[in-house]
């Protein structure tokens, strides 16, 4: 079981939700997409306005109108009118966004000794789900390098691990859907988390830079080379059917601060763990030997 005691599993209302995310003075973007007509609305209140009956049946009749239905996961300062992260108050939670094998994800993070238990559980489709925890005394790098670790660790989704992501608001149809489907949530905790609380190693391009940078410091991380790491990074991307464009991005994207010419080095990564796991299984070892003498090269 997780390290740290759950309450009773409860549902919430969206009201009860939003209210349990935030303090009600908080800013909060509440985002309205109407998804075939290609029309998005953002909109910065107080959590108190936005939990109020007036504003959730106004929510209401656009999701009943086919607009899906979004909440902001971190607070917006005062005076700001966009979803920055210029804009943060300051980071309240993170999260995971699962959308495939989630029921089995779901268990393995439930059970899982790396992480607390969650504070909430979003069910938004079939087999799909959002996990949230609450946090605190976490800064943006700090979040944005356990949000992308998580990713990579449970089988998230990689795009939804920024800090100014939104997710489904609870009690409103998912439209993306054929047949309606309304979006359903579990509190399983009211902790507050702090970063110690997370044991996810954070050794590979999912991680952004800055924060990095201290990850790779440590020979506790098994002494491997950061080539090593990035060529091993690679070969899972590419193995679980990531893009081979995006992999590329990430690396260099990581490797901005060390790399006279980080796109270069990225794609001949990417390029030799291609050709690797297209060769037989029998050849890989070798290949891989030979990517790290001729990586050894590249400044």
């Amino acid at each position: 079981m997780n390290p740290h005691n759950p309450v009773t599993p409860k549902s919430l209302t969206a009201s009860e939700y939003v209210l349990a995310l935030f303090a009600p003075s908080d800013n909060v973007a509440i985002l309205i997409r109407h998804r075939h007509l290609g029309h998005t609305l953002q909109r910065i209140t107080k959590a108190e306005l936005i939990a109020a009956p007036e504003f959730q049946s106004a929510l209401l009749e656009q999701n009943r109108a086919g607009a899906d239905i979004f909440v902001g996961m971190n607070p917006i300062t005062d005076g700001a009118y966009n979803r920055t992260k210029q804009s943060l108050k300051e980071i309240r939670h993170v999260y995971l966004d699962i959308d495939r094998d989630g029921d089995q994800a779901i268990e393995v993070i439930r059970s899982s000794l790396d992480i607390p238990t969650p504070n909430f559980v979003l069910n938004t489709s079939p087999g799909k789900y959002q996990v949230v925890w609450r946090v605190e005394g976490v800064n943006l790098q700090a979040a944005e390098a356990l949000l992308h670790s998580m990713a990579n660790h449970f089988g998230g989704d990689l795009a939804a691990t920024d800090a100014t992501r939104v997710l489904r608001l609870p009690g409103f149809a998912n439209r993306k859907l054929a047949i309606e489907f309304v979006v359903q949530v579990v509190q399983a905790s009211d902790q507050i988390y702090s970063l110690e609380d997370f044991h996810i190693p954070q050794d590979s391009p999912e991680a952004p830079r800055n924060v990095g940078d201290s990850a790779r410091s440590h020979p506790a991380l098994g002494h491997r080379s950061q080539s090593e790491r990035d060529w091993a990074y690679a070969m899972r991307a590419l193995s679980r059917g990531d893009n081979p464009e995006s992999v590329i991005r990430r690396i260099a994207d990581f490797r901005a601060d060390d790399k006279p010419d980080p796109e270069y080095y990225a794609r001949l990564t990417v390029t030799k763990a291609q050709a690797a796991l297209e060769q037989p299984a029998t050849s890989a070892r070798g290949t891989d030997r030979n990517f790290e003498r001729s990586s050894r090269g590249i400044s």
